[in-house]
């Protein structure tokens, strides 16, 4: 879930520098990440909004400051077994980042191609075709 939470919060800083409705789009991208470190810590049977909330703030800190001491805070992950926040490289957790970009990229296709989809079917709807 360090990965989902690192991005979430860059993508939701991105979003912000954008003017069009695809801030939203973006926002709600970043938001939907989330859902992997939640289901991870429910799975857990741990409090999963406090603990996915502490994640991503240190995660903000540690993308917002120009501390080196901060910068460390890119690696700290989830341990559900005690139901806090460690460093998850110290604790030899590393992800696969090709299997995590693939992941990301095969849900990101298969949501596009259900709005696109959707849109079709709105589209013919509005015709009086479907």
């Amino acid at each position: 879930g360090a990965a989902e939470a690192a991005l979430s919060v860059y993508l939701d800083d991105y979003a912000n520098t954008i003017e069009s409705r695809e801030q939203m789009v973006i926002q709600e991208y970043a938001d939907a990440l989330l859902v992997i470190p939640k289901t991870l810590a429910v799975n857990a049977a741990k409090d999963a909004s406090e603990l996915v909330a502490k994640l991503r703030s240190i995660h903000a800190k540690g993308q917002h400051s120009e501390d080196e001491v901060d910068a460390e805070l890119k690696f700290m992950g989830l341990n559900l077994i005690d139901g806090t926040i460690r460093d998850n490289l110290v604790a030899g957790v590393v992800e696969p980042a090709i299997s995590k970009i693939k992941s990301l990229r095969f849900a990101t296709e298969a949501a596009i191609t259900i709005l696109r989809i959707d849109d079709r079917i709105t589209l013919n709807d509005s015709k009086g075709l479907a």
